[in-house]
């Protein structure tokens, strides 16, 4: 259908008349007539009727005036968001519950503030099943830990974050040998099968430490308020929740090296949301590092 038609008879409709509408239009009566017997021929249905020496619109044409300015609108913002180079659509966003109560929000405050015709569907979820869940486009990115295998060539991949381990303890036990706190101290365990969990059982079995395991969880939040209420002692990451600072935790430095946990940003590298997921991932590098500068000030 073409859309210079539909034009025509929103101008007939608005000026009253052939006449006027092709005065208005830059064009002739007789071509502004034509335009709408072909748009009367495509449609099925008669638009416009005479009265005497005056032509009016037909009920039904009045009847499919709004959804033609409708199209007419959405055309011409197609127009300028393909001028202007706007992101816009939806994403399919994966992210575990650290990244989704403290980065995620002011990400997605920048990005909506930079690109209001976006919107987000979030999953929240464990990093293990993010990546075959972008790798087979159910979702279109995901913040996810680094996987301990080499990724599809299908897949990209961004490092937004490293985050040290630490011995998190009760103020108590605050400047104690941190080796012989795991030694004796009742441990809680970030769950070993988690990808994030392994490093902690590596670090153990490295140093030849057998804790006394108390509790063994996926939650880093939850190990850390046991740990304030002086349940045990326990490696944590230095999260970007903050939850050890806000908790006043004492942060005890490993002694031997800790492979530190990773965090970064999945996508499939086809993916017909590239521009969308190329914003997402710009900010996403932005907001992470203004955290880990401010963190770096802090420690300094």
């Amino acid at each position: 259908m073409n859309t210079d038609f539909l034009q025509t008879l929103v101008a007939v409709a608005r000026h009253g008349s052939m006449a006027e509408a092709a005065r208005r239009l830059g064009l002739t009566h007789g071509a502004v007539a034509q335009q709408i017997r072909a748009l009367e021929q495509e449609l099925g249905a008669p638009l416009v009727a005479r009265a005497g020496r005056t032509v009016h619109l037909t009920a039904k044409a009045a009847e499919l005036l709004a959804p033609v300015q409708e199209v007419l609108a959405s055309l011409e913002q197609i127009r300028y968001l393909a001028r202007s180079g706007e992101v816009m659509g939806e994403l399919r966003l994966g992210a575990g519950n650290t990244a989704l109560n403290s980065m995620v929000p002011a990400i997605l405050e920048r990005l909506v503030a930079r690109h209001p015709l976006v919107n987000v569907a979030l999953t929240p979820g464990h990093s293990a099943r993010f990546y075959p869940a972008v790798e087979a486009g159910e979702l279109d990115a995901a913040i996810a830990l680094e996987a301990p295998y080499p990724l599809a060539k299908s897949l990209g991949w961004q490092l937004l974050r490293e985050e040290p381990y630490v011995l998190a303890v009760a103020p108590r036990l605050a400047g104690r040998d941190p080796h012989a706190l795991l030694a004796s101290e009742p441990f809680i365990r970030y769950q070993r099968n988690d990808w994030g969990g392994r490093h902690v059982d590596d670090y153990l079995k490295r140093v030849g430490i057998a804790p006394r395991d108390r509790f063994e969880l996926n939650a880093i939040e939850a190990i850390a308020v046991m740990v304030s209420r002086d349940l045990g002692v326990a490696i944590l990451p230095l999260a970007t929740n903050g939850a050890i600072e806000r908790l006043g935790l004492a942060v005890l430095p490993l002694p031997a090296p800790c492979e530190p946990r990773r965090f970064g940003l999945i996508w499939p590298r086809g993916s017909s949301r590239l521009a969308l997921i190329q914003a997402f991932r710009e900010i996403a590098i932005g907001e992470y590092g203004r955290v880990g500068d401010s963190q770096d000030a802090s420690a300094s």
